[in-house]
């Protein structure tokens, strides 16, 4: 449970499935998070790179955010907590 004024972070990321990660976050939520339709729909090279599912799979939890290579990709927290990362 989050406490006023405590900030949301990620705890976990899985594996799912496609670009389907379920991320834990610290207030308890748990859900799975598609990435596929952001990677998709982007015109940047650097972000369409991530659809290579060798580099989409080098994810990890850094101080409480979800990020790749060293933060060349991430999402806002909040973002991905309420699972909104068009």
């Amino acid at each position: 449970m989050i406490h006023k004024g405590q900030v949301i972070k990620v705890q976990r990321a899985d594996f799912v499935a496609g670009y389907m990660l379920r991320l834990t976050f610290n207030d308890g939520l748990a859900q799975e998070v598609d990435f596929y339709p952001f990677l998709s729909r982007s015109s940047n090279p650097l972000i369409r790179a991530y659809l290579g599912k060798a580099k989409f799979m080098q994810f990890e939890v850094n101080d409480g955010d979800l990020e790749w290579n060293d933060y060349d990709l991430c999402f806002p927290v909040a973002d991905l907590h309420e699972n909104n990362v068009d």
